[in-house]
């Protein structure tokens, strides 16, 4: 088991599972996140990002398999992620031999790096409030609750709190806010999208970046994202599918190198599972194949 603890957090890796544990001064929205298991089919990869500092451990996962990362649609701050840890500088070589291990599990176990068509992980736990700015937004599962404080228009508190059930929204969106521009937690109701700025939409929370309690806000955008009818993941990041245009001729199962040149034997089984995934080598083959770098590793 591959495991990293830092003042940031704890990653550990079983083979199967990473498992993040938010430290305690980590960012609220990955302390209300939470404990955060991350089944091996949801990573397309890892990565160390050395710096003057120490550098940090990132974690990528297939588009569409986080609704946070999906509801956030990569606006979330390094410090906000729940898949980057910062790591210091005595523990640079741990983070090299983390993302060695888990490298080596989707070598072995041939996890394609792209985009999935249904969520992989459970996202945030109900129920779950966050926000800021002119209120605060709570999800139950069933219904959306904005609550206004002293700061919200008048537009908003004349008819007190709005509360909405879930059959009544058709999308939702969340903006952090970027320098002076302000942003927003938006529920999109059936009948159609309310054409008025978020700071007079009953609809919506106006976000002003005043604290980084603000963009728990994105939690409640996820719950409700995962729950919506009909709602399909997509997509949050770049896809970078492999890819191998087959050969006139059959190929031929590639040599194993010797014994002991690790490098050389994992790049041997990437170039199997290549060749697998294009059609080249059959089910068999490649089992033969893989077994043999296996044994010499």
């Amino acid at each position: 088991m591959a495991e990293i603890i830092q003042r940031d957090g704890t990653w550990t890796f079983d083979g199967d599972t990473v498992r993040i544990v938010p430290g305690g001064k980590a960012h609220p929205v990955r302390q209300e996140l939470g404990e955060i298991a991350v089944p091996l089919e949801a990573v397309a990869g890892v990565s160390f990002e050395p710096d003057r500092k120490g550098g940090r451990l990132r974690l990528r996962l297939r588009g569409g398999a986080c609704p946070v990362l999906r509801a956030a649609d990569g606006r979330l701050r390094d410090g906000a992620d729940p898949y980057v840890l910062t790591v210091e500088k005595d523990r640079t070589g741990v983070a090299e031999y983390f993302v060695d291990e888990v490298r080596n599990a989707l070598l072995i176990e041939q996890v394609p790096d792209g985009p999935v068509d249904r969520f992989l992980l459970p996202g945030p736990t109900l129920p779950v409030s966050g926000g800021g700015g002119d209120g605060t937004a709570s999800f139950d599962g069933e219904s959306v609750r904005l609550t206004w404080n002293w700061k919200a228009e008048e537009s908003k508190t004349a008819g007190g709190a709005s509360i909405f059930p879930l059959s009544r929204i058709a999308g939702v969106r969340w903006l952090p806010s970027i320098g002076l521009e302000n942003g927003y937690l938006r529920f999109e109701p059936v009948e159609g999208p309310v054409s008025a700025p978020p700071k007079y939409d009953p609809y919506a929370l106006d976000l002003w970046g005043m604290s980084k309690k603000e963009h728990t806000a994105v939690l409640v955008a996820a719950a409700v994202l995962m729950r919506l009818p009909g709602a399909r993941a997509a997509p949050d990041g770049p896809e970078a599918p492999s890819s191998l245009t087959k050969a006139a001729e059959p190929a031929a199962v590639p040599a194993t190198p010797p014994a002991g040149d690790h490098d050389a034997l994992l790049r041997r089984l990437r170039e199997l599972g290549e060749l697998h995934r294009a059609g080249v080598l059959t089910d068999e083959e490649f089992s033969t194949a893989k077994q043999a770098v296996l044994r010499s590793m």
